[in-house]
């Protein structure tokens, strides 16, 4: 797939959003051995799919310039995101009825802000991290984690090795992917018939209606919506059932989805959220 296309349903991309000029990559500090060599500059601009609705960069950089070993982003420097990450536990605990027997994975789990949570609450949870410094801080924490770039042959390992999950988290990690419909792919594979997926993403609603400019970067390759994630869930075998409007990251997403045979009841807030993108 090239920039030029949707990376949700293959539609050719001949529709701006906002369009940045060239900009460095994010958190790509220099070194000092390297300040004479000068800085790589790429185009930043955020286009639309006409077909399926999806917003998403242009241009194409590939996973690795973003994580890698020497990845500068720890989520426990931010002491509000990690009580975030403490009532999710709390929550997810007590609405899935979550015990000793469960499992819980995170994937983009970082230094172990959230499953360090679990742990403690003697849930067996495994992290998945490609970047290894935030992963050596989290088994520091007593969190099992494994440095991987999750997708569908991922999943594959992780399912012949045992590991089917009642609870799936994957917080700010769905915009981070260059290739969705393979990210996607991967979740049933790993979930329980009625295990539950949560994915928090920052609302490209808000991104709109209060002109947030500035989150648009390299490593966002989408900008996401429930109404352009609806078709790539479905594609996969998976479904929405309930969402929640939150205030981080400038105003962001909860969705909890689940197999489509899945016995979760769908809520009023899903076609509440629908109506409102529209």
């Amino acid at each position: 797939m090239t920039p030029t296309e949707c990376r949700s349903c293959g539609a050719p991309l001949t529709l701006t959003v906002c369009d940045l000029g060239l900009s460095p990559i994010s958190n790509a500090f220099i070194r000092p051995d390297d300040l004479g060599n000068g800085e790589m500059f790429y185009p930043l601009e955020a286009r639309l799919c006409g077909r399926c609705w999806l917003v998403q960069l242009g241009t194409e950089l590939t996973s690795t310039a973003h994580f890698h070993d020497d990845y500068v982003y720890f989520s426990s420097y931010s002491t509000s995101w990690v009580d975030h990450a403490r009532h999710y536990s709390e929550l997810m605990i007590s609405r899935f009825g979550l015990t000793p027997e469960s499992r819980v994975i995170e994937i983009a789990s970082n230094d172990g802000y959230l499953l360090q949570f679990f742990v403690k609450a003697g849930i067996p949870a495994l992290g998945i991290e490609p970047t290894a410094n935030t992963a050596v801080a989290a088994r520091e924490k007593g969190v099992e984690t494994r440095e991987l770039f999750f997708g569908r042959d991922t999943a594959a390992r992780l399912a012949a090795d045992g590991w089917a999950a009642d609870l799936v988290a994957g917080n700010n990690v769905l915009a981070h992917v260059p290739d969705i419909n393979d990210f996607v792919g991967g979740l049933p594979r790993i979930l329980k018939p009625e295990g539950v997926v949560t994915l928090e993403f920052p609302h490209l609603l808000n991104l709109i209606e209060l002109n947030q400019f500035d989150t648009i970067y390299h490593e966002h390759y989408c900008y996401l919506s429930l109404t352009a994630l609806q078709p790539i869930f479905e594609r996969a075998g998976l479904r929405v059932f309930d969402v929640e409007a939150l205030p981080t990251h400038g105003g962001s997403l909860r969705l909890y989805i689940c197999h489509a045979a899945s016995n979760h009841a769908r809520t009023p807030a899903v076609a509440a959220m629908l109506a409102a993108e529209t």
